[in-house]
């Protein structure tokens, strides 16, 4: 039997817990030989670490993917919004609140009453996709704004500083 085999569970789960917390403390401090060789000694290596700095975001980039996501957005919220409109027809809460008008207010002039004929599901759609189609212009503009604003902060203050460290298995 090997030396890994005989540990127990425990030993093996403190174990794996200990290399990385090393090695997190050598990520986190880049300039620290200390504790990138304490990561180096308990792992069995030195792991690879790059400093980057993202000094630039592409606004073009960002208007397309973002374009992209609100577009989807916009989907998922007309699909949602027809589904939730179905489910409550069918649970009879439209048949619901005119019988709750009729009781209400009572009288002939409720006999013609429905909810459906001022908040039918064509209004309601259209309402959700006018708002949908506002969503991806504003959502589109504003990541693009965000990307304008981000490089120049960056040129000014030298963008968001990333390391980055490589594992092996």
């Amino acid at each position: 039997m090997t030396e890994a085999s005989k540990q127990t569970i425990s030993e093996r789960v403190s174990s794996a817990l200990n290399t990385a917390a090393h090695e997190m403390r050598a990520s986190a401090n880049p300039e620290s030989a200390a504790a990138a060789d304490r990561a180096a000694q308990a792992a069995g290596h030195r792991p690879r670490r790059a400093r980057l700095r993202l000094t630039r975001i592409d606004p073009w980039s960002v208007m397309k993917t973002s374009f992209l996501l609100s577009v989807a957005f916009g989907i998922v919220t007309v699909v949602a919004v027809f589904i939730v409109w179905s489910v409550l027809g069918a649970a009879g809460v439209w048949e619901s609140i005119n019988n709750m008008v009729h009781d209400v207010i009572g009288g002939e002039d409720t006999t013609n009453f429905e909810v459906e004929n001022y908040l039918g599901l064509s209004r309601v759609l259209g309402f959700t996709m006018l708002i949908s189609v506002i969503d991806v212009v504003l959502i589109t503009a504003i990541a693009t704004l965000g990307a304008f604003l981000y490089n120049m902060a960056a040129a000014l203050l030298g963008g968001v500083e990333v390391t980055l460290a490589e594992d092996e298995y």
